[in-house]
């Protein structure tokens, strides 16, 4: 590896969140062969700098560069992959994820026969064509040294290991395992662990003194577990970490944020590209999942991925070590707000959910940490299907818990909208796909429980009201798109609760279309 790489500005990613199927795949649910031109697509389309590849909860191609190099050579000779672009494992957590442990340790050792895949079609073996993994729901530095350790331990040194009598080793068996080293990208999720943040990376670079650090934050996954104001604010907060540990330090560390094209997941979108540069200042790196891939025009796309690469990092992340414990308050008062919705609407969500499209074959899930949540004694969906669910019914879940801004001091309210300060905008985006009409329909249904009815849409109105009255936002649909969205999900509701499933499936995804995301 040369000391000097390029750290890349996009990574394109499988996250299912797209109503629309692309053009080039024939199925529903793009898997197989279609992820590994889905690579392609995304370096030599839309020119994305990174792929993720994701090992994490799903079966992948375990033959990926060979096919990427032997498909498209031309491409590939162009440009270099491991120097000019790059392919990112995500590797399940072995500590967390228990029926996972094999697939962590089978992903690592597929490292080196991708080297000697690119080395052969290279003709040297300058570049590692996969030389990082990211590392999900890290809570401490040792989860990071045991993925090192174990590549180091459970992978290269084994060329070492006699296998015959007297000292013949593995190594003449099997050749030079290559590269010797890896990068471990941390990913971060959880409260605990964004709000030290600092700490954590501290003893990180202590530890094993990279020459950089790229570090992973979700945007996603806080925002489905505490709600959209503290998901933003956990991720600024951990971005003004990160900048006093660079000054403190002198390390290079290069954030990764993790955001879908809904406000509740991040709103990168064509239409709010300079508002979201604006708002997450001092990231790297930005991820680009299917549904802006998907769902808008190629060259929509395209031109997004162009911006990013051309002007990413945007200066350098705000400071918010002044106010920090005000907004940790602010959030935990928003979190409490959005778990008191949730523990009265999270049966209707889970049975919403269950008729939103898969467009990824993953395996199934049961009890595994972060995949579900619990809120009382329901399990909540993941992300994607969690927002498709209220978006289904014209209900935006950007406003839950949004009652908490009325109550909160001057001062609380300045250092929220300073720290959030694109708030009016994400929520007035949303708002163009509330839908009053909906609320009478739903409360007239029988298909939804009387707990729903009598305490969650209440307190889901006095949200949206604090919009509307104090945030000055117009609630409902005023583009012709807004309200045809409407529309779909007025014959969604009608149709679920006429129990007439596939009709109200494909009023769904029709509307998913229309706001350019399932989730």
């Amino acid at each position: 590896m040369s000391e000097q790489r390029l750290i890349p500005k996009t990574m394109s990613t499988q996250h299912p969140d797209n109503a629309s199927i692309p053009p080039w795949c024939d199925s529903d649910v793009i898997e197989g062969e279609k992820e590994v031109y889905e690579a392609y697509y995304a370096y030599s389309k839309l020119g994305c700098q990174e792929v993720m590849w994701d090992s994490e909860g799903k079966d992948i191609d375990p033959h990926v560069v060979r096919k990427l190099l032997t498909s498209y050579p031309d491409f590939f000779k162009e440009k270099i992959l491991g120097r000019d672009i790059f392919l990112t494992y995500r590797v399940p957590n072995p500590m967390l994820e228990k029926v996972e442990k094999k697939v962590f340790l089978e992903t690592l050792q597929a490292i080196p026969k991708h080297f000697d895949v690119a080395k052969q079609f290279y003709g040297n073996g300058e570049y590692a064509p996969v030389f990082e993994v990211i590392l999900p729901f890290t809570s401490s530095h040792k989860d990071v040294v045991r993925v090192l350790r174990t590549y180091s331990e459970a992978v290269v040194n084994i060329e070492k290991v006699k296998i015959d009598f007297p000292d013949v080793t593995l190594l003449e068996l099997v050749g030079e395992i290559q590269p010797k080293s890896i990068n471990v990208i941390p990913l971060f999720e959880e409260w605990s662990s964004l709000v030290s943040l600092d700490s954590l990376l501290f003893k990180l670079l202590e530890a094993t003194s990279p020459k950089y650090l790229r570090v992973f934050l979700a945007r996603s996954d806080p925002a489905l577990h505490y709600g959209l104001v503290p998901a933003v604010i956990l991720v600024k907060i951990a971005l003004s970490k990160i900048r006093a540990l660079i000054k403190k330090e002198g390390v290079d560390i290069h954030p990764i944020i993790g955001v879908g094209s809904l406000p509740f997941r991040g709103h990168l979108s064509p239409s709010n590209l300079e508002n979201f540069v604006r708002e997450y200042k001092g990231v790297s790196t930005i991820t680009i999942q299917c549904g802006l891939k998907y769902d808008y025009p190629e060259s929509d796309s395209k031109a997004v991925v162009e911006y990013l690469n051309r002007n990413l990092p945007i200066g350098e992340a705000e400071d918010f070590s002044q106010i920090e414990q005000m907004l940790l308050s602010i959030a935990s008062k928003f979190k409490d707000a959005y778990y008191e919705f949730l523990l009265h609407a999270a049966k209707v969500i889970e049975n919403i959910s269950r008729l939103v499209p898969a467009r990824r074959a993953r395996r199934l899930h049961i009890g595994l940490f972060g995949y579900n949540r619990m809120v009382g004694d329901v399990i909540l969906p993941r992300a994607i299907p969690f927002t498709a669910s209220f978006y289904s019914l014209g209900l935006p879940p950007e406003f839950i818990g949004l009652r908490v801004f009325r109550t909160l001091k001057e001062e609380e309210q300045c250092a929220l909208l300073d720290a959030y300060r694109n708030i009016k905008e994400d929520l007035r985006a949303a708002a163009e796909f509330f839908s009053w009409r909906n609320l009478e329909v739903i409360r007239e249904s029988e298909a939804f429980d009387k707990e729903f009815k009598k305490f969650a849409l209440p307190l889901l109105i006095e949200d949206v009201k604090v919009a509307e009255e104090v945030m000055g936002l117009k609630i409902g649909p005023s583009s012709s798109v807004a309200k045809r969205h409407e529309n779909y999900t007025n014959d969604f509701i009608i149709l679920f609760s006429e129990g007439k499933m596939d009709e109200a499936k494909q009023a769904l995804v029709t509307a998913a279309k229309l706001r350019r995301s399932l989730g």
